[in-house]
Formats: structure tokens, C-alpha cells, sequence
């Protein structure tokens, strides 16, 4: 091998081109490659010298990339290792053969991709020069956007297989710049996707929920995929914070048929019917959820001061819980989804009584609903002076209440007896009234019941 090199130093430019191919040649065809990275390593350092010349030496390098492409070299762990130490070895001068370290870069994260190293593909194809005057350009009917389009994308695929979701979004932002200028369907279904990974890696669980489900629909998708997807939809949902906007997602997500055969959908649910969840229904969902949906959480100093206000109750009671706030993405979930549902059910509770049914310290409690009405997902107010938190319902629900009731469009005559509470529990009393009196007389015209006269 050195004999040879050496020979070829005092040969015109022309000849040497040819006895560098030569070279190239032999070294594939040779049967025993037992040393044949190693002598395409010196190759690759003697023509990349100035006194080559660039012209020979990108012949070369061309010339060797083309046989990497054709599976000339058909076991991976040589082909890495030829990869590997061509890119090392052009690396200093990595400027003047761009066209052939691309293309040796996106062949190494073929086979890094193909072991399941995701992050080190993902940073493989960083360092291509997409931007560089040489751009590698696979496809003759796709333009330089459409390839920087997908190369993005890749990347952003092969980082969330490894949930690095930050730097996910990076280049993510990146692809979205481009994504106009592609026609291709495949590719903006999977730029869609991760999108909806991302949010989902990043706890932004409603606009998760809202893109599973969306692609879900996609025909273009495999069936199999659409049902996983339909199922990371309802998972998010769960996740997602209470509130008017989640609960506009779950009511898209029960109308759909699919939803029935699912796991998850009993807690799905009773979520969507405002039922509060019980533990034992929560630690099923819990256990087919992904680590990053498990991921712990911590309470800010402010909620921490405030949850560790004093309660005279809490301090009577020996059996009160000392926990100061929810310790998982999950465990934020149920108790904000408790929190609404309580207030579907009660006019007012104490701190303590959302305490005990939330597992919470009554000053946790408290932080938990003023943050949820602070927000506007849960309509009520706080009087902690009487240590309650008072929920208000809405017309709607006020409406919807009394024609559950059998009143239909009853015309009712509201009588002022001042204060806003009293109006509304003295509704609810003649509401109650005409109700009983209503199935009274059902049962009596259906001879079911009758009154008999009471002696004296």
C-alpha cells in the first residue's frame, strides 16, 4: 500500500487520478478486509493533501462515497467504522469537500438510526451544511427547502425517541419555516405528529390531545398507528388541566365511536361527566402511562407558603393528611379534575372538607382553588374568614338542572329575598317541592298510590 502511494507522488495531475481510483478499486475487491479500513483511512489522508490537489481528491472521496451507497461494503460494523474515520479524517478540511462529508453523514445516521442511537444520529445529521454553497440534494425532483424540510424533521423524530423534546422544539421551529414550501402529504403527516409529541413531551396536554386526534382521522395513516394515536389523544385529555377547554376536548373524544373499545375510556368517562375519581381508578390509568407523563412536579415558593398556612381544623384532627400539593403531572390532574367535579355537586365546601377529599392539607386545598379560579377553569369565590370556598353555576346549568327535573319551560316568578345565596337555595327548595308533587300525582292517576282519610 505505501509502495504504491509513493509511486503515484511523482505522476502528472491526470495520472494520478486514475492510480488513486486504481487504488480505491482494489481495496473493495479485495477478499480479505480484514485491514481495509485501515488502508482507506491512509488513502483518504494522502489525497486530501495540498499536493494533490482538490480536484483528485474529491474524485476520489466521490468515488468511495458512491461505493458506500451501492452496499460495495456489506458489513455495517466495517461500513461504520470506514464512515467514521473518513468524516474524522476530512474533518479539519471538511469545508472543501462538503458535498462528500453530507453525503457520508447522512449514511452514518442510516446506520446509527438502523442500532437505535437516536440521539447520536440526530446530532450526525447537525452537522451537515445545509446552508453551504455544495448542498446534498438526493432527490432531483425535490428542491433545496423541500430537502432541508425533511432533513429537519428527521431530526426532530430521532431526538424525541429519546424524549430530548427541548432541542426537539429547536429545530422543530426550524421545520415550520419550510413547511410551506412542501407538497408532500407524508411528510406534513409526520410534521404534525411531532408537533403533537412535542406538546405532549412538554406537558402541554390539551394542544396534544386536540393533534392526536386529529390525525387519528388521517386515512392516510395505518389503521393500527390511527388507534395509537387515538389512545395518546385520550391519555392527554386525562392529563390535561380542568376546565371549560378540556372538557370541550372530551366531549369530541366520547362522540367518537372508537373511543368505546379503549382501555382508558371508563376514566375518560366519568372525567366527561364530571365524576370524581376514586384511587383505585386512577392507579389503573396510571400504569399505561409513558415516564414523561409520570414526571414528578415541584410546588413554587409561593404555593408552598401558602399551603403551609395553619388550619385550626388540621390541627384538631390527627387523621388530616400532611400532604402540601399533587407530586406528579397525574396527581395534578385527578385533584383539579376533583376539584371541578365538587363543584358540580356542593354550593360551597370548607377547606378541610376539599382536603380530605382531594388528600391535601385544607391549606393546599385552598391554593388549589384559588389558582383553578384565578385561571378561569373553575367559577366560584373564597371566603377565608368561614375557611369555604363557594362554587357559582352557570345560567346554562341552572336551565339544564330544572328540566332534568320534569319542569320542562315552567314559568317561574323569582321572589326578592335579598341575598344571591338565598335566592338560589330557595329555587332549589320549590324546585325540589314541585318535583315530588309532580311524581305524587303520576303515581296517584296511575292508581299506584292513593290517600286514605285519616281518622281522628
Amino acid at each position: 500500500m505505501e509502495s504504491r502511494l509513493a509511486q503515484i507522488a511523482g505522476l502528472s495531475q491526470k495520472d494520478k487520478a486514475i492510480a488513486y481510483g486504481s487504488i480505491l478499486t482494489d481495496l473493495l475487491a479485495r477478499p480479505d478486509q480484514t485491514s481495509l479500513a485501515t488502508d482507506i483511512r491512509i488513502l483518504v489522508e494522502n489525497v486530501i493533501q495540498d499536493s494533490v490537489g482538490l480536484v483528485i481528491g474529491r474524485q476520489v472521496l466521490s468515488g468511495l462515497v458512491r461505493a458506500l451507497e451501492t452496499e460495495t461494503v456489506t458489513e455495517p460494523v466495517l461500513k461504520k467504522r470506514i464512515v467514521q474515520d473518513t468524516l474524522a479524517t476530512i474533518q479539519p478540511r471538511a469545508v472543501s469537500y462538503e458535498e462528500q462529508v453530507n453525503s457520508l453523514r447522512f449514511q452514518l445516521a442510516d446506520i446509527l438510526e438502523s442500532e437505535e442511537e437516536w440521539s447520536e444520529a440526530a446530532r450526525t445529521l447537525m452537522g451537515i451544511s445545509l446552508d453551504a454553497g455544495q448542498r446534498y440534494v438526493p432527490s432531483a425532483l425535490s428542491t433545496i427547502d423541500e430537502e432541508k424540510f425533511r432533513v429537519y424533521l428527521r431530526i426532530v423524530r430521532l431526538l424525541l425517541e429519546d424524549e430530548e423534546s427541548v432541542q426537539a422544539e429547536t429545530y422543530y421551529n426550524r421545520a415550520a419555516l419550510l413547511a410551506p414550501s412542501t407538497s408532500d402529504q407524508e411528510s406534513l403527516i409526520q410534521f404534525k405528529l411531532c408537533q403533537a409529541r412535542i406538546n405532549d413531551y412538554s406537558r402541554k396536554f390539551l394542544e396534544a390531545a386536540s393533534r392526536y386526534h386529529e390525525l387519528s382521522w388521517v386515512v392516510e395513516v395505518d389503521e393500527e398507528e390511527r388507534l395509537n394515536l387515538l389512545s395518546s389523544s385520550m391519555t392527554c385529555a386525562v392529563l390535561a388541566p380542568a376546565g371549560p377547554a378540556r372538557s370541550r376536548v372530551l366531549a369530541s373524544l366520547c362522540r367518537d365511536e372508537r373511543t368505546a373499545d379503549m382501555p382508558t375510556f371508563n376514566i375518560l368517562l366519568k372525567m366527561f361527566h364530571d365524576r370524581i375519581l376514586r384511587p383505585s381508578e386512577v392507579k389503573d390509568f396510571e400504569a399505561t402511562l409513558k415516564p414523561h407523563q409520570l414526571a414528578k412536579i415541584t410546588l413554587s415558593s409561593n404555593d408552598r407558603l401558602a399551603s403551609a398556612v395553619a388550619d385550626d381544623d388540621a390541627t384538631a384532627d390527627p387523621n388530616a393528611s400532611k400532604r402540601t400539593g399533587p407530586s406528579t403531572v397525574l396527581d395534578r390532574a385527578v385533584m383539579e379534575h376533583n376539584v371541578l367535579a365538587s363543584s358540580k355537586i356542593y354550593n360551597n365546601i370548607t377547606f378541610s372538607g376539599l382536603g380530605a377529599l382531594l388528600d391535601l392539607t385544607p391549606g393546599a386545598a385552598e391554593t388549589m382553588a384559588r389558582k383553578m379560579i384565578e385561571q378561569g377553569r373553575l367559577k366560584g369565590s373564597i371566603d377565608q374568614v368561614e375557611k369555604l370556598i363557594w362554587f357559582e353555576a352557570t345560567k346554562e346549568e341552572d336551565d339544564a338542572q330544572g328540566k332534568a327535573g320534569g319542569l320542562g319551560d315552567v314559568e317561574q316568578t323569582p321572589e326578592d329575598t335579598g341575598a344571591p345565596f338565598t335566592k338560589r337555595w330557595d329555587h332549589q327548595i320549590r324546585t325540589t317541592a314541585a318535583n315530588v308533587e309532580s311524581i305524587v300525582q303520576h303515581l296517584t292517576d296511575k292508581g299506584i298510590f292513593k290517600f286514605e282519610a285519616v281518622l281522628a
